[in-house]
């Protein structure tokens, strides 16, 4: 995730409906500064976080945004600059975020972005789905800083974020359905038939 943030989405102005997004937003709208309102957004939500999905998200979720934090910082630092298309931008941004999303979603944890309000929302309705909840959000906050960034980096970020949300909401249902395939599966290993 910090690879693709750090060479693909900030040199590209990529408007994703992130936090660093909403701080952008709040930042156009306030003048405070960008950086402590990232923070305070990411402190919300740590908040969020350990009262709504317990200690073990909250622990593991500290531990994911430390780590951001600190390749991102590692990375950006560099100043590396990848020159590629910007479709190809977009798709392979998209492939390393959803990677991570789904590598954190599943090891319990969360980003401390807005995934966090996503896993509530599926906590407390199993129907509500992880991935469309990651979508709608990033596309409300899309909608409101397109009067701030204008039209380029909105539909930059409204491709992005389709195919983010459509790839991790594709490695979230396989991990599901696999789980559903092996709880099919007796202790002797014989396998039990359900019908649908």
């Amino acid at each position: 995730m910090t690879l693709a943030y750090a060479y693909l989405i900030v040199p590209n102005e990529i408007i994703n409906g992130g936090v660093t997004s909403s701080a952008l937003l709040l930042h156009a709208l306030s003048g405070y500064n960008i950086a402590m309102l990232a923070n305070l957004v990411t402190g919300f939500l740590l908040v969020t976080c350990l009262i709504f999905l317990g200690k073990e998200y909250f622990v593991k979720s500290i531990v994911s945004s430390l780590s951001y934090m600190l390749f991102f910082n590692l990375f950006y630092s560099l100043h590396i600059r990848v020159d590629m298309n910007i479709v190809l931008v977009i798709l392979i941004s998209s492939v390393l975020i959803a990677v991570g999303y789904y590598l954190c979603i599943t090891a319990n944890a969360s980003t401390v972005g807005f995934d966090v309000i996503a896993l509530i929302l599926h906590h407390k309705n199993e129907k509500m789905d992880i991935a469309a909840t990651i979508r709608v959000i990033n596309l409300i906050v899309l909608v409101l800083g397109l009067l701030v960034y204008g039209y380029t980096s909105i539909i930059k970020g409204v491709a992005y974020t389709l195919i983010f949300s459509y790839l991790l909401k594709r490695m979230l249902d396989r991990k599901q359905n696999s789980i559903r395939i092996s709880k099919d599966f007796d202790e002797d290993g014989t396998c039990r038939v359900k019908e649908l």
